[in-house]
């Protein structure tokens, strides 16, 4: 059996896994025995092909371009002819050549990624180094395309000219859908789990956090799917993208959970890109230290890992249709049923959670609509020029920001590596940096980066929708993990995280110093737990402290310690006030 596609008279594409038709069982009995043979898979077969399989005349034609066919897509593998017979009455069908997403003759060449110059000059020598690496086909073209856009010397600014205002998006309280739990058996919920959570003092995924209860992130999102799993007793497939710091810490302690699965079943690991010196844009070279050589290429690699690792073929293969992907260590983006019914009714190929803006949010990238092509596009700060930055953090006008929580059609996104040959076109994003961070006086380079959620300026027609504030709760500082402890946060039944509704969807405001910045410190400051912050609207901290047991705090407090010396907060209820010690 192999994945194969009908496409219809009408234009749509529909998607089965089995024998092509014309080529085992007779057409017309075939999707029935299918349906039988594979309900989990494909659920829905269509009763009867359409009057016409293929109209081929030759083995140059392009599948995808027949008015009805059925044509096999293996993705990654080399192209395939697949013989379609004359089965049908009154039909007469030749031979054609499968298409697939990526073959190296594909590829972009230099000439079609700006050819001349310092990237016709330089660029085999990231290609070899690449390769020698051991990195796919699809993470080459990824970094080459990337790459091109450097060295021709297109202004990777989005200046305020243009774009425009979203100005209304739907929102999550306004759709009107009945919610359909049969879509649960064609999505996959993924994890972007690469992250290490240095900047907190630690040296491992930052996801193998306690969170609650001595539950970890990566505890409570195992819990969350199989919860899924029984609500709707059915099978909710979950994976994540590690990197090589993150995949083997992560696989054993998801060991707990082998209805997770295993292996390429539950995760892929994320590429690396070479870094860029940036005098003269030759890879960059450090003997003290290679591995410094190679940075994480952003987030925005979700979609050559899954093309490179096979991930995307084999959910393809699976009969898998919906991908619902959320970063670790945000808690409030779970798989929602009532989403996922909305973005399968869209028929968008990619849909956007947004959260709206507020001025803690000001300084982060903003949604907006591209002047040139009408669609939806992400402005980073990275992205906007100086003389915008007052209109960049206007959130009057620039009223929504990307949670990172994201839907995407894998057919679509099959189709669009097939249209762009095998890379993407996603913003780059260029950031200055040393060759080795710990050595500030080291060779100055360029990491090339990219945003998972700038794809929406890929797919025409994708969309976006408002969310709750609940839906959204990452945590990227001891200030966000103070607070997510605190009773100003539950755990319910289904091991979600939410804020309690006496909170109003506002969550507390911690400031603590910098002292506080790595995990250790900020548990020594609560060896009993946190003080309740359900009634706090903010708490900074300034200098050592301790709690005691039995602190609440209410409204807005400041606690200052301006000695050296750790001194205790004792119990009581502290409102709206400066305590000294």
């Amino acid at each position: 059996m192999q994945k194969y596609y009908i496409k219809h008279p009408d234009g749509t594409l529909t998607s089965h896994y089995g024998v092509v038709p014309g080529t085992g069982a007779a057409p017309a009995a075939q999707p029935a025995a299918l349906a039988t043979a594979l309900p989990a898979v494909q659920p829905a077969l269509p009763t009867a092909l359409p009057p016409r399989v293929a109209t081929a005349t030759s083995t140059s034609v392009s599948p995808q371009s027949l008015p009805g066919a059925v044509y096999a897509a293996p993705l990654l593998a080399p192209a395939t002819s697949i013989g379609i017979t004359p089965t049908m009455t009154g039909t007469t069908t030749q031979p054609f050549v499968a298409q697939p997403i990526v073959t190296k003759a594909s590829m972009p060449s230099t000439a079609a990624t700006g050819g001349g110059g310092k990237m016709g000059q330089l660029w085999p020598l990231y290609e070899a180094k690449m390769k020698k690496e051991g990195l796919n086909d699809a993470a080459i073209a990824a970094f080459k395309y990337n790459y091109s856009v450097l060295t021709s010397g297109q202004d990777t600014m989005i200046p305020e000219s243009s774009i425009s205002p979203v100005d209304s998006l739907p929102s999550y309280e306004s759709l009107n859908v009945t919610e359909d739990s049969s879509l649960l058996r064609r999505t996959v919920v993924l994890k972007l789990n690469g992250g290490l959570g240095t900047g907190m003092g630690l040296e491992k995924a930052k996801s193998l956090l306690p969170v609650k209860q001595g539950l970890t992130f990566l505890d409570l999102i195992a819990q969350q799917v199989e919860s899924m799993k029984d609500g709707f007793g059915t099978n909710v497939k979950f994976m994540l993208m590690n990197s090589f710091s993150t995949s083997e810490d992560t696989l054993e302690a998801l060991a707990k959970y082998p209805s997770l699965g295993t292996g390429s079943d539950l995760e892929f690991v994320q590429n690396k890109a070479p870094k860029v010196t940036e005098e003269d844009l030759r890879p960059a070279s450090w003997a003290a230290s290679p591995e410094s050589e190679w940075c994480p290429p952003g987030h925005g690699d979700l979609y050559p890992a899954m093309l490179g690792s096979g991930t995307l073929d084999r959910l393809l293969m699976q009969g898998f249709k919906y991908m619902f992907v959320s970063n670790s260590d945000n808690l409030g983006a779970t798989l929602d049923l009532k989403l996922l019914t909305y973005f399968a009714g869209s028929k968008a190929p990619f849909m956007m959670e947004v959260a709206t803006r507020t001025d803690a949010d000001k300084k982060g990238g903003h949604l907006a609509k591209d002047n040139k092509t009408g669609g939806l596009l992400l402005r980073e700060t990275a992205q906007c020029p100086d003389e915008d930055e007052k209109e960049f953090q206007n959130v009057a006008k620039y009223k929504f920001f990307n949670t990172n929580n994201l839907w995407v059609d894998l057919e679509a996104l099959a189709d669009q590596f097939r249209k762009s040959g095998g890379a993407l076109q996603l913003p780059v994003m260029k950031n200055s940096k040393t060759v080795d961070p710990r050595d500030k006086k080291s060779t100055k380079v360029l990491q090339l980066e990219t945003a998972m959620g700038a794809a929406i300026s890929c797919f025409p027609g994708a969309t976006a929708v408002v969310i709750p504030r609940s839906r959204f709760a990452p945590v990227k500082t001891t200030n966000d993990l103070l607070a997510l402890r605190s009773d100003a946060y539950l755990l319910t039944p289904d091991s979600r995280i939410e804020l309690d509704p006496k909170r109003s969807g506002v969550p507390p405001n911690v400031k603590l110093d910098g002292s506080y910045k790595f995990v250790d410190a900020m548990d020594a400051m609560i060896p009993n737990g946190p003080p309740s912050l359900i009634d706090c609207k903010k708490l900074v901290i300034e200098g050592p402290i301790v709690f005691s047991p039995g602190v609440t705090i209410v409204g807005e407090v400041t606690i200052k310690n301006a000695s050296s010396e750790k001194k205790a907060v004792a119990p009581g209820v502290y409102t709206d006030t400066t305590l000294v010690l």
